[in-house]
C-alpha cells in the first residue's frame, strides 16, 4: 500500500447543485471549431502576397472573395477533423481537402509521432526502471535534505524538458512526502519539489515533443531551431526554482511555525516516515540498462534534429554539415517505435506483454493526438475561408512599430489567457502558431523565439492554474490546500514572469 494517505473526500454538494468542472480539451476545441466556422461568415476574406518560401509579405494584404458557397463551408466544418489529419493543400488555390493533390497540410506526421512516443514512454514505465531510479536517488540523498530536494527537482526538470514529464509525477507523492517529513520539512516542500521541478522543465522545454515539437511543426521550423536559447533559459530558471524551494524548506526546518501548509496528525512522527522511506529496492542490471538506453534515445533525438551548422556558426543559412541528419517527425516516430521494441527486448518483456504495452501506450496518447488534429482542423477552416490573413493583418497593426524585444514579450503575454482557455499544450500550439509564426517574419524575429515565448506562457500558466490535473491532483495527494499552494508559489511566479520576459526579449534582439 502506498505511504500517501488517500485524498480526503470532497464535501457532498447540496441537492440540485453540481460542481463545475472545466471542459475537456477536446470539448473546448469542438466549441472553438464551431465558433470559428460561424465567425468566418462575418470576418472579411483577404490575403497577403507570398514570397518564395511561402511567407506573407508585409504591407501586401488585400481583400479577396472566399469563393465558397454555404455548402462548401458546411463541408469544411464536417471534414475539419479529417483535414486536420491528412488534408492536402492545392498549390494553385491554397484550398485544403483530403481529395486534393499537393502538399500535406494536416498533422498526420505529428499525430503518429505522439502515438509513437506514447508507446515508448509506456514501455519504459512498464519496466519499473524510471520509478525505481528516482526512488533510489531519493533514498541515497535522504540524509542530505537540500541535496535531495535539488536532485529530485533537477531529475524531474530534465524529464520535463525532453519529454514533457508532468502527469507521471503523481505517482511519486507516496515516496517524496514521507521523505520530506522525515527530514523535518513539510508537505508544501514535497509539492514544490514535484510540481515545480517537472513544471519548470516543461516551461523551458528544449525538445519536448508535446510542446516544442508540435509548436515547431505548426510554425514550419525544425525542432532544433532555438534550442540554444531554450537550453540557457532552462538552466537559469531551473536553478532559480530549486533555490526558491530549498530556501523555503530550510526556513520550515528551522522554524516549523513558518510552514504554509501546516502539519497533519502524524506528520511529526518522522521516525516512522524515515523507516517507510528506507524500503527502496536496489536497481538491477536490467533497470540500469533500460535507463541508459532511454537516455541514449533522447540524446540521439536531440542530435538528429539540431541544425548543427547554423547552431555552431550562427548563420541561419549555413550549408548543413555532411553528418547532420535533419530529421523531422516521420523519422522521429520511427525512432521511438523501434526504441520501444528494443527496450522491451532488453527488459525481457516477452512478445505478448510488449505488444500489449505498445498498444496500450499508443491508446493512452490518443487524446493529445486527437487534440492536435482538431486544432489543425480549425486552421483549415480559417485557411479555406481565407480569414487567416485577415486575422494576421489585424494583429500586425497592433505590433507594428514595436521593437523586436517588445514584440516577443507581447507574444508571451498574449498567450497567457489562451493557455488558460486551452489547457492542452498540443492543441494550444497547433491553434496559435499559424497566426503567431508569420508575425515573427514581420517583426524581423526568428520564429523559434515565438515558439519559445509561446511555450513559456503555456508552462507558466500550468504551474498554478486549477484546470491541470498535475496541480490539482498533486495538492490533493499531498493533502495541501490549493489556496495555500497559491500563496506559496506566487512570488516565484512573479520572478519567473520577469525572467521569461528578459529571455524572450534578448532572444528576439539577437536574432
Amino acid at each position: 500500500m502506498s505511504t500517501t494517505e488517500a485524498p480526503e473526500q470532497a464535501p457532498e454538494q447540496p441537492p440540485g447543485k453540481k460542481k463545475f468542472t472545466f471542459p475537456n480539451a477536446l470539448t473546448v476545441l469542438a466549441v472553438v471549431t464551431i465558433a470559428v466556422w460561424l465567425l468566418a461568415f462575418l470576418i472579411p476574406s483577404g490575403q497577403y502576397d507570398r514570397n518564395g518560401d511561402g511567407a506573407p509579405v508585409e504591407g501586401t494584404y488585400h481583400r479577396v472573395g472566399s469563393g465558397q458557397s454555404f455548402v462548401d463551408r458546411l463541408n469544411d466544418l464536417f471534414l475539419s477533423p479529417v483535414n486536420g489529419l491528412y488534408g492536402i493543400q492545392d498549390p494553385k488555390t491554397s484550398l485544403v481537402s483530403p481529395d486534393n493533390s499537393g502538399d500535406l497540410y494536416g498533422s498526420a506526421g505529428v499525430f503518429l509521432f505522439v502515438l509513437a512516443i506514447g508507446a515508448f514512454i509506456t514501455v519504459v514505465f512498464a519496466t519499473g526502471a524510471l520509478d525505481r531510479g528516482i526512488g533510489r536517488l531519493a533514498h541515497r540523498l535522504r540524509d542530505r535534505g537540500a541535496l535531495l530536494i535539488a536532485g529530485v527537482m533537477v531529475v524531474f526538470s530534465v524529464l520535463g524538458t525532453v519529454e514533457g514529464f508532468a502527469e507521471e509525477t503523481l505517482g511519486f507523492y507516496g515516496l517524496i512526502v514521507p521523505l520530506m517529513l522525515a527530514l523535518g520539512y513539510d508537505r508544501m516542500t514535497a509539492v514544490g519539489a514535484i510540481i515545480l521541478g517537472a513544471g519548470i522543465g516543461v516551461l523551458c522545454s528544449t525538445v519536448n515533443p508535446f510542446a516544442t515539437g508540435v509548436a515547431s511543426s505548426a510554425a514550419d521550423i525544425s525542432l532544433g531551431d532555438g534550442i540554444a536559447l531554450r537550453f540557457v533559459m532552462w538552466i537559469v530558471l531551473t536553478a532559480v526554482t530549486v533555490l526558491y524551494v530549498v530556501r523555503y524548506a530550510k526556513r520550515v526546518q528551522k522554524n516549523p511555525d513558518r510552514s504554509l501548509s501546516g502539519f497533519l496528525p502524524g506528520d511529526k512522527d518522522r521516525d516512522k516516515a524515515a523507516s517507510d522511506a528506507a524500503e527502496v529496492p536496489e536497481l538491477s542490471g536490467l533497470h540500469k540498462a533500460v535507463l541508459v538506453g532511454t537516455a541514449l534515445v533522447f540524446a540521439f533525438m536531440i542530435f538528429s534534429v539540431v541544425p548543427w551548422s547554423s547552431a555552431l556558426t550562427g548563420d541561419a543559412d549555413a550549408t548543413p554539415y555532411g553528418w547532420e541528419l535533419d530529421w523531422s517527425f516521420p523519422q522521429l516516430a520511427a525512432l521511438f517505435l523501434v526504441a520501444a521494441v528494443l527496450v522491451g527486448i532488453v527488459a525481457r518483456m516477452g512478445e505478448q506483454k510488449l505488444s500489449s504495452t505498445i498498444i496500450q501506450g499508443a491508446a493512452d496518447f490518443v487524446s493529445p493526438a486527437l487534440v492536435i488534429l482538431l486544432a489543425r482542423g480549425v486552421t483549415v477552416i480559417m485557411n479555406n475561408s481565407k480569414i487567416t490573413d485577415t486575422v494576421l493583418h489585424a494583429i500586425e497593426g497592433v505590433v507594428k512599430g514595436t521593437s523586436s524585444g517588445i514584440f516577443a514579450i507581447i507574444v508571451f503575454v498574449v498567450n497567457l489567457p489562451l493557455a488558460f482557455l486551452i489547457p492542452s499544450t498540443s492543441g494550444h500550439a497547433t491553434l496559435a502558431m499559424p497566426i503567431l509564426a508569420p508575425l515573427a517574419d514581420f517583426a524581423g524575429v526568428s520564429r523559434a523565439v515565438v515558439v519559445t515565448a509561446w511555450q513559456a506562457a503555456s508552462g507558466w500558466m500550468n504551474l498554478w492554474v486549477p484546470t491541470t490535473a498535475v496541480t490539482i491532483g498533486g495538492v490533493a495527494l499531498a493533502k495541501v490546500g490549493y489556496d495555500k499552494y497559491l500563496r506559496f508559489v506566487w512570488p516565484l511566479l512573479a520572478i519567473l514572469f520577469l525572467l521569461i520576459c528578459a529571455f524572450v526579449a534578448l532572444g528576439a534582439a539577437f536574432t
